[in-house]
């Protein structure tokens, strides 16, 4: 009778590493297994399925969550040149079983933070190896052993050499700097392989080089793993795939498997034949993307510096550093801006993966998918410019979508700053970036509803109940911007609460600008906005009741808040056009203008509202402004302050108010003017370019001399003093 010899393969890995997938590929042709044991979550088995599918495109990410608490979530990423990841598509090619063979996430889950100290006695392995072969950079010693290599040939013992290595350090740092943690992951990663080899003859296992040597026979025995494996605690867990992008492969991410050039690794392994000449034409291409000339010749003088550097260095291939400074050197030039350009667009790539549509997905992802393809909008892990016409459906549907999903707390599109100023409201600009974080917030979100819609309009009822004034405001303006009409009728609720209990001023003025836009945005977009308009009329008349009582004897500080609220209302009463309530306001500011205690800040600026909205006489605005400028200069700079924070326009075009403060400026004292520039020079930095040199052109043109100064030319100091001039200007005399 013949006894069957299971055959134990150990392929010890860098988890992200062109080198590595590639040798790791080339043993498993070479050894055929019956299995293949992966280092995952054991309880994703049933996800291995959707590896091999033809819409499955990495870089992804296996997830998993508690079920009761979602936002805790683990991940276990994977790109095309992570060895993991061929190894199981290798499997999935020929039909060969893949098991995950590390502890379940229902136990990873478990954990928190302060269960265990990080391990401190053992150094880095790839650092003290790359140290022990005199190399000072542990991505540079991997790069030459492992990621710069061609395709293994059959037979290669570098994972044995490897394993062989890590054993030894191993030994060296002893058992004691292993934590409870890692002997839990060991022992089941062994327990696994055990009822491997009990089913197939040969089992190949790809983990991470660490634990290479505690997988290899001779194993400990069955009733000590037992042990160290009794009484885990579990939680019941989801798991799924989701999309991941290169950048979050990165160190800088925080990822604790990062590396730090995965656009870099990529290409080694996409393009193993002339990857430097292939890199460095991907370069120039970026290059000239970004309107910069960039010559075939340039291109090849990068490649002889990247391969003589790399031949002078001693390293069998010219690996990232020597691409880096050759691309610095000839093709950017020494700019570090567009060298910087080249890492975050290459180096470290903006490759987003896709997952397919069939596999495990919360119904709130699924919706939000069967959203994406409606309106059009696909996920990208570049930064995308978007401008929306509201008064277009599919503007308006886009629009709908994005507002819903940042109600959720999933900012994938971020609202953005207009490249042309408008008056009009009907244009809605947003940069849209898809990150893997998302995918998280689309699982804590998943607790407020199964579809988009319904997950927003509970979430915004939910803040409106919750929130005071302002929050409840919001909440409308969130409601019609969204297209949330279940959710109306109890925010407006709320509202009617709050507004009839709430006393605070400060409160009432932050309400008002929400709701006024709430009434203009309802009107672009068709929505029913009417049952706001007598909330806002009757807020706005509090407001200018409260507004005396509200300014009495307020410090800077205070003084600075109640401007900006007294900013908001004013734009907000213009844009609701309403005349009566036009009136009321204005009158009420005027109102505030005679009294004494009054801060100047405030004054300034109401009478710069006053006057740019017509409410003043004649002449009444350089009579304030004289009365304010005799005032000691302390009190004359806040006062200056908020009548010029509208803007310098009403100085290129009243020269009676511009000579008014210029006068004011020129007479005051050396100490007094160095006392109130701080406040002159910060308020007119606010001013347009444009503005600012209108006002310069118009004071130096009519720079008359105000009072003459009695020089005796004829002196010998004057005499010199002209001959200086005369030379600086130029002059033959």
């Amino acid at each position: 009778m013949t006894v069957r010899v299971p055959t134990v393969r150990v392929l010890g890995v860098r988890h992200h590493g062109p080198g590595s997938a590639r040798s790791v590929r080339a043993a498993l042709e070479e050894f055929d297994p019956g299995v293949v044991l992966v280092e995952g979550p054991a309880d994703a088995d049933a996800l291995v399925e959707f590896v091999g599918a033809a819409d499955m495109q990495p870089p992804v990410a296996l997830l998993a969550h508690p079920v009761d608490a979602p936002d805790r979530a683990v991940f276990w990423p994977f790109a095309v040149f992570s060895p993991e990841w061929q190894a199981m598509t290798w499997a999935c090619e020929r039909g060969v079983p893949v098991r995950f063979c590390d502890l379940p996430a229902a136990q990873l889950l478990t954990r928190t933070d302060e269960d265990e100290p990080l391990r401190g006695a053992r150094l880095d392995p790839i650092g003290t190896l790359a140290a022990t072969a005199g190399y000072d950079d542990p991505e540079r010693w991997w790069e030459d052993l492992v990621e710069n290599r061609p395709t293994s040939p059959a037979g290669d013992d570098v994972f044995d050499g490897l394993t062989e290595a890590m054993g030894a350090l191993r030994e060296d740092t002893g058992p004691e700097a292993e934590t409870d943690h890692e002997r839990r992951r060991e022992a089941h990663m062994r327990q696994v392989l055990r009822r491997a080899v009990k089913e197939h003859e040969r089992v190949a296992v790809v983990c991470g080089a660490w634990h290479a040597p505690a997988l290899t026979a001779p194993l400990p025995k069955v009733a000590e793993d037992t042990a160290v494996l009794r009484g885990a605690a579990k939680v019941k867990v989801a798991l799924t795939w989701v999309p991941w992008t290169h950048g979050r492969l990165a160190a800088a991410s925080g990822y604790g498997a990062g590396i730090t050039s995965p656009g870099w690794y990529h290409h080694l392994f996409a393009a193993p034949d002339a990857p430097v000449v292939r890199w460095l034409t991907a370069v120039a291409r970026v290059l000239r993307e970004e309107d910069l000339p960039v010559s075939s010749a340039s291109v090849i003088e990068a490649v002889r510096l990247a391969e003589t550097l790399a031949v002078l260095r001693g390293r069998p291939l010219a690996g990232l550093a020597e691409v880096t400074e050759a691309t610095a050197a000839v093709l950017c030039e020494g700019n570090e801006t567009l060298l910087g350009v080249v890492t975050r667009r290459l180096v470290v790539g903006e490759l987003l993966g896709e997952v397919p549509a069939s596999a495990p997905t919360m119904p709130l992802e699924a919706d939000l998918r069967l959203q994406q393809k409606a309106v059009r909008l696909k996920p990208d892990a570049a930064v995308r410019e978007l401008d929306l016409d509201l008064r277009e459906d599919s503007g308006r549907a886009r629009s709908v979508l994005l507002h819903r999903l940042r109600l959720l707390g999933i900012d994938w599109g971020t609202p953005a700053t207009p490249a042309v100023r408008s008056t009009g409201t009907f244009r809605e600009p947003w940069a849209l970036q898809w990150r893997p974080e998302l995918a998280v917030d689309l699982v804590t979100a998943s607790r407020w509803g199964t579809t988009v819609a319904g997950a927003a309009t509970t979430r915004v009822v939910a803040r409106a109940v919750d929130g005071d004034l302002p929050a409840v405001t919001a909440a409308v303006e969130d409601c019609l911007r969204a297209d949330l009409p279940a959710a109306l009728p109890q925010v407006l609720a709320a509202l009617d609460e709050r507004a009839a209990h709430d006393h605070d001023l400060a409160h009432l003025m932050d309400a008002v600008p929400p709701l006024v836009r709430a009434l203009r945005y309802g009107d672009v977009r068709g929505t029913g906005a009417a049952a706001l308009q007598p909330v806002t009329t009757a807020l706005l008349v509090r407001v200018c009741t409260g507004l005396g009582p509200a300014t009495n004897s307020l410090d800077d500080d205070a003084a600075a808040a109640v401007q900006r609220r007294v900013d908001a209302v004013d734009d907000a009463v213009d844009l609701l056009a309403d005349a009566d309530l036009l009136t009321r306001w204005r009158t009420a500011l005027a109102a505030l203008l005679d009294r004494p205690d009054l801060h100047p800040l405030l004054a300034g600026r109401i009478v710069r509202l006053l006057q740019d909205a017509g409410a003043l006489a004649a002449g009444e605005t350089s009579r304030r402004l004289s009365r304010a400028l005799s005032r000691p200069p302390a009190q004359v700079a806040p006062w200056v302050e908020g009548f010029l924070s509208g803007g310098g326009v009403l100085l290129v075009h009243d020269r009676d108010l511009l000579d008014l403060l210029d006068g004011w400026l020129t007479a005051l004292a050396d100490e007094e003017f160095l006392a109130v520039l701080p406040l002159v020079r910060r308020t007119f930095s606010t001013f347009a370019v444009g503005e600012r040199r209108q006002i310069g052109a118009a004071l130096s043109r009519d720079a008359s001399p105000r009072a003459a100064v009695d020089v005796d030319l004829s002196s010998a100091a004057a005499q010199a003093a002209v001959r200086a001039v005369a030379r600086f200007l130029g002059s033959a005399s």
